[in-house]
């Protein structure tokens, strides 16, 4: 159920607002023409965390955090009953559409979620997950809905992290639970579907084009990258437009092996393109990218510190993203959008290490999914574009 931002907290934000002129984060991403994307309530730790720094006078910081979470991003729902899911996510569209809004939803359900590591959960097998999408398109409905479909779902197959048999069985289950996903979501009339190619740094274009052909891409509106990741709006938007175009010559019968990736020189993927592609871009699978966290770019962790840096996990000194937008300039990509909610914890980050601090903070990080606020501020002040006038 959608909680209501407190009046007091609705003044604060407006007020402080007001003293740093920023403008209103949900008018930027349709600018007064067509529809915008959804803001959905804040983590109640960002607003407690927002009233600590405007008591203690950091005034500045504290109008940061408030323009952050007033800024549209996803809503993630995952391991809640159906009747749970059906209900919250009939709450938020119906909410959404009150607004006049397009709210962005990540489904986060699926059996074997994240090899079981910080994000572990999930269904407990393929019937209950699909019980789960249908009380998910009967939330949605015949709202409107931007659906991003299981974050690492196709990039980190059971088969890819030991948790698979010598037959495949949990692999192959996965494929079966993707499909249906789409087959449940992608034919209500307001939805659209993108599933899940973990970012530019993963797999090449040659290895996720396949796991997309076999998730069901075909029925789907398209794919996102970049989930909850750091690399830059131009990587994000060229591997789109190399899957894309992957895809466009795989469905002429083209073999994907020979397809272009991440990884050739873009001159001469471009003329590979040119030659090979010849798909209008109207009729060519669209993408998603999130850029909640990739202001500042990737971390490269210091050479030879760590036996396992993990520089996926709470990075230090990132930054807030490009905001989101339905109106990106390119006629492959549908929005650029904030999937992971910027200020929650990717889960405890130890880096080889035993712990219990994560090395590169000095802290514990917080568990995947609550308020981390040293990683709040760093994304805020780092922003880039800058979130606040006068940098």
């Amino acid at each position: 159920m959608r909680r209501r931002t407190p009046i007091w907290l609705a003044a604060l934000s407006v007020g402080l607002a007001a003293l740093f002129a920023a403008p209103p984060a949900q008018a930027a991403p349709s600018a007064g023409r067509g529809p915008a994307l959804y803001v959905p309530d804040a983590n109640p730790a960002a607003y407690r965390q927002a009233v600590g720094l405007a008591r203690a006078g950091r005034l500045r910081d504290a109008a940061g955090i408030l323009a952050m979470v007033n800024t549209p991003q996803s809503v993630w729902f995952g391991d809640q009953t159906p009747a749970e899911v059906e209900k919250e996510v009939r709450a938020v569209v119906r909410d959404a559409g009150r607004d006049g809004a397009i709210p962005a939803l990540a489904l986060y359900d699926i059996p074997g979620r994240d090899c079981s590591n910080y994000s572990a959960g999930g269904a407990a097998n393929t019937a209950e997950y699909q019980a789960w999408i249908d009380a998910v398109a009967r939330g949605i409905g015949r709202g409107d809905a931007i659906v991003t479909l299981e974050p690492d779902a196709l990039a980190l197959l059971p088969s890819d992290c030991g948790q698979d048999d010598a037959q495949g069985t949990k692999t192959a289950a996965r494929f079966t639970e993707v499909n249906y996903a789409v087959d449940a979501l992608e034919p209500l009339r307001g939805t659209k579907v993108y599933l899940d190619t973990g970012h530019p740094g993963w797999h090449s274009v040659n290895d996720i084009v396949p796991r997309l052909i076999e998730g069901g891409v075909a029925r789907a509106s398209g794919f996102y990258t970049n989930a909850s990741n750091y690399h830059t709006d131009d990587a994000n938007s060229w591997y789109g437009k190399l899957i894309s175009s992957c895809l466009a010559y795989a469905d002429g019968g083209g073999d994907v092996a020979q397809c272009p990736n991440q990884w050739w020189s873009r001159a001469d993927a471009q003329a590979w393109i040119d030659a090979r592609v010849t798909t209008p871009p109207s009729r060519m699978k669209h993408f998603v990218t999130d850029s909640s966290r990739n202001g500042q770019g990737t971390w490269t962790p210091p050479a030879g510190k760590y036996t396992d840096a993990q520089d996926w996990c709470n990075p230090p000194d990132r930054g807030l993203g490009a905001r989101p937008t339905l109106r990106t300039g390119d006629p492959l990509q549908d929005a650029r959008l904030w999937i992971k909610t910027p200020g929650e914890s990717d889960g405890l980050c130890l880096r080889g290490t035993t712990g219990p601090e994560d090395p590169e903070r000095g802290t514990v990080d917080p568990k995947a999914g609550d308020w981390f606020p040293q990683q709040a501020l760093e994304l805020a002040r780092l922003a880039e574009p800058p979130l606040l006038p006068g940098k």
